[in-house]
């Protein structure tokens, strides 16, 4: 029989259906529960949890957290609004056109980046090896020479979104596996307040009918061009040799056949210092004039407004990132008086660098993106002369 932890009480049992410790039917059985140690963990809706915590009114409602009106953007939608269509980096007026009755609160970046705090000091209860992504995930190195609990990962796990879910207030899922790019698949698979466990002799099979994009490093760009040359599904990259991919994908191409196969090497690296943010697109086909891609950096900054939220972060320098159909990067930047994370200020600078640079010349990729970073408390102080 494989091992079955219970979720709900951390206790490891029997196989079956219901816990014997405590009877919760929240169980998760594997062949190799035991035998892993590295995992994700993602709070649950983070910021749109923190305010239904603080607000129980909200609990059954749709909510969005976000600045309303103009070019704002959805940071968090809650899972009752997600229902009707609302995500992440949405533009909020077509977040509010899919649910109207949807409650919209501003993010109160100091308040989550107090709860973040406190539900990282829990994650290092149990291991130094503690890897944020951002305020709300993170990779955690459970190995015997790292974790401090004297338990197989998948127990402190259990308790540890225990301790989360009891002592902050918000909830958490969790993905198990031998590598962080399984670990970050399998704490998608089941939210919220999930654990999922990928295996080494599962992973091939799991990655296989997934779409490209599954894959860490294919981003919307190369899934694109991917699909229109027929590739859809990770099989038929699993079906190409690392000669085949490195043709097609370049010095990416290496790590890409591994990734499909369920190998990753990276390490988690514990409090690695942030010091940008950036998002990037490569268009299907060259760009020459400037409306296309003034609408591409459009939908990126809100994407970049979306990170910097989920980061806890602004910037005081603007960069904008071109590469030319003959592969010739730029980099055009503008320094601000304060960090921001404002669409509105980010827009206009972005739009700005582009302005100057659309000369009739071929782009085949664009980018925005913000160094000198700072606190998000810190970013966009009040205009004293509005």
């Amino acid at each position: 029989m494989d091992p079955t932890l219970c979720r709900d009480c951390a206790k490891l049992m029997p196989a079956g259906p219901v816990c014997p410790h405590c009877g919760s039917a929240r169980v998760v059985s594997h062949p190799e529960l035991l035998d892993l140690s590295i995992a994700h963990i993602d709070c649950d809706a983070f910021y749109a949890s923190v305010e239904k915590r603080d607000d129980p009114s909200l609990l059954d409602k749709p909510l969005i957290v976000g600045h309303p009106g103009g070019r704002g953007v959805v940071t968090t939608a809650c899972y009752i609004a997600r229902k009707f269509g609302p995500r992440s980096a949405m533009p909020m007026f077509k977040a509010l056109e899919l649910c109207p009755h949807a409650v919209v609160i501003p993010p109160n970046m100091a308040k989550y980046k107090a709860v973040s705090q406190q539900i990282r000091a829990l994650m290092l209860k149990a291991t130094p090896q503690v890897e944020p992504l951002s305020l709300d995930e993170a990779y955690l190195d459970l190995t015997p020479e790292h974790r401090l609990i004297d338990r197989h990962p998948v127990v402190i796990l259990a308790r540890l979104a225990r301790a989360i879910e009891r002592d902050v207030g918000v909830t958490v899922s969790i993905g198990l596996s031998y590598n962080k790019s399984l670990a970050k698949l399998a704490s998608d698979r089941d939210k919220p307040r999930g654990l999922s466990v990928i295996g080494r002799a599962e992973a091939k099979s799991i990655l296989a009918p997934l779409p490209v994009g599954a894959i860490h490093g294919i981003g919307r760009a190369t899934a694109s061009r991917l699909e229109a040359d027929g590739i859809t599904t990770v099989a038929q990259l699993q079906a190409m040799s690392e000669a085949a991919l490195v043709a097609r994908m370049g010095k990416f191409g290496k790590a890409l056949a591994e990734r499909v196969h369920g190998i990753d090497n990276r390490r988690i690296t514990p409090d690695r210092p942030l010091k940008s943010v950036s998002v990037e697109n490569t268009f299907a086909r060259d760009q020459r004039t400037l409306e296309p891609m003034a609408a591409e950096l459009r939908d990126l900054t809100g994407k970049l407004v979306a990170r910097l939220q989920r980061a806890g972060v602004g910037g005081s320098t603007v960069v904008l990132k071109l590469k030319t159909g003959d592969f010739k990067t730029l980099s055009r930047q503008i320094h601000l008086p304060h960090p921001t994370q404002r669409f509105e200020t980010l827009w206009e600078h972005g739009f700005s660098l582009l302005r100057r640079e659309a000369d009739g010349r071929p782009f085949r990729l664009i980018g925005i993106g913000v160094s000198e970073l700072a606190p998000a408390v810190e970013a966009d102080p009040p205009d004293l002369f509005q």
